[in-house]
């Protein structure tokens, strides 16, 4: 399977990438985005089979890397990656929650982040090489990556957040690790966060010298693997159901939506994909208007959703390029901070329920702008990460997973800069 770049062009081609080489280089040479060349479909045996997750993975992932460096390593990567549950939670017999947040950091991103970290180890550890990972997070990222690279051979991990705009919990995440994992708050916002790591990814001696790769939604590492929770997920609701679910994706740097995408490109049972996104409406006015529009993102109680620039939006755009057929597939729908909280009320009263804000955007969007019966709301983080935004509105403490409680407990530092590339590096010796 070859890879190509979002802006590859027939003036300008740049030479296809098989699966591998696309995940170390994390960047495209010209700013561009890796994209498969083709969506392998679905066998039978996968959409007939009650396969565990793990093995769900292998068969979905396999097509995208024969004849691959990491084709004989695949299987034991997805074991090692994808050791916890991936269940519904049911309010009824057609509506569900996909609750991604049972990994070791409380949030979807570990499924990206586990699996990027075990490819990468497998793949540097052929040629005794190394690389310095570049990550940008709004809230959930960071810690997913620094969880999964942490104590790594030969891998070295800077994280950059925005300071003062992730959670207490979620920041605690970030610094807490210490040996090859460092942290640095950012003056600014999350979109100047990403743009220092763009900067440092264009800058051709800084990435030669660092050997530097991504583990943000931008390296196809992060992508592939999101996929896979999609098919899993729509085979088993049609299997009980007897229908294709919508899927209702809280969406920032819209990433996890381009693995809903991709698995229905490649014939999971998917009805259709809606967006939801906070205050920060660069996508539902982009399909609105059909002109594409950055700006400063806004604070809102869904941080990690907190973007106004959202990086995936070009593998997006590269899927469907004219704007009729995009509307045709993608649907979106902001969600103010006031809607959240009355959400989260809503659902805790209903059903004794607890979601993150991210989900009970997903959830206001289901209740408002989803006509059909049959859907699932995508769970993207523990509730317990945002104690201070949902705990007053439940009146109920809650329960905090071992595997985060126990990263609270530790010690942290970051280094807070102003939101200038080069001063990320200045303190790992790249030698």
């Amino acid at each position: 399977m070859d890879f190509i770049s979002t802006r590859n062009n027939e003036q300008k081609p740049d030479k296809p990438l098989h699966a591998s080489a696309a995940i170390l280089k994390g960047l495209a040479p010209d700013g561009g985005l890796y994209v498969p060349t083709a969506y392998p479909q679905l066998s039978e045996g996968v959409l007939a089979d009650e396969m565990s997750y793990q093995d769900t993975a292998y068969q979905v992932l396999k097509p995208f890397f024969e004849n691959d460096p990491l084709e004989n390593d695949l299987k034991s990567v997805c074991d090692q990656a994808f050791d916890f549950p991936v269940p519904l939670h049911w309010y009824n017999d057609s509506q569900a929650v996909l609750e991604l947040y049972h990994g070791p950091t409380a949030a979807f991103k570990d499924f990206g982040a586990r699996f990027l970290a075990g490819a990468m180890e497998k793949l540097i550890a052929k040629d005794d090489s190394s690389l310095t990972i570049l990550v940008a997070t709004s809230g959930d990222t960071g810690g997913a990556v620094a969880s999964a690279y942490y104590g790594k051979k030969n891998i070295k991990v800077k994280v950059l957040f925005p300071e003062g705009r992730v959670s207490e919990r979620q920041e605690k995440q970030l610094i807490c690790w210490g040996g090859n994992v460092e942290a640095y708050a950012v003056q600014g916002a999350f979109d100047d966060c990403q743009r220092m790591v763009k900067d440092a990814f264009m800058n051709q001696e800084i990435s030669r010298q660092w050997n530097l790769t991504s583990a943000n939604s931008i390296n196809l590492g992060r992508l592939l693997p999101q996929a896979v929770y999609y098919v899993y997920t729509a085979i088993a609701y049609q299997k009980k159901t007897g229908f294709k679910p919508v899927f209702v994706i809280p969406s920032g740097n819209v990433g996890n939506s381009i693995g809903a995408h991709w698995a229905k490109a490649m014939g999971a049972p998917i009805e259709r994909i809606v967006l939801a996104v906070n205050a920060n409406k660069t996508i539902p006015d982009f399909l609105n208007s059909g002109n594409y529009e950055p700006r400063e993102s806004i604070s809102t109680l869904a941080n990690a959703m907190d973007v106004g620039d959202p990086s995936n939006m070009e593998r997006l755009r590269y899927l469907f390029p004219d704007i009729k057929e995009m509307r045709n597939h993608v649907t979106s729908y902001s969600v103010s901070d006031d809607q959240i909280l009355s959400t989260i009320e809503d659902i805790w009263g209903e059903n004794r329920y607890v979601v993150c804000p991210h989900t009970a955007a997903g959830e206001f969007v289901r209740r408002n702008f989803v006509p059909e019966k049959h859907s699932i709301v995508v769970a993207t983080a523990h509730p317990a990460k945002f104690e201070t935004i949902v705990e007053p509105v439940i009146r109920q403490q809650i329960a905090v997973p071992e595997s985060l409680s126990g990263l609270l407990e530790k010690e942290g530092h970051a280094e807070v800069i102003t939101p200038v590339m080069e001063n990320i590096f200045s303190r790992f010796d790249h030698s």
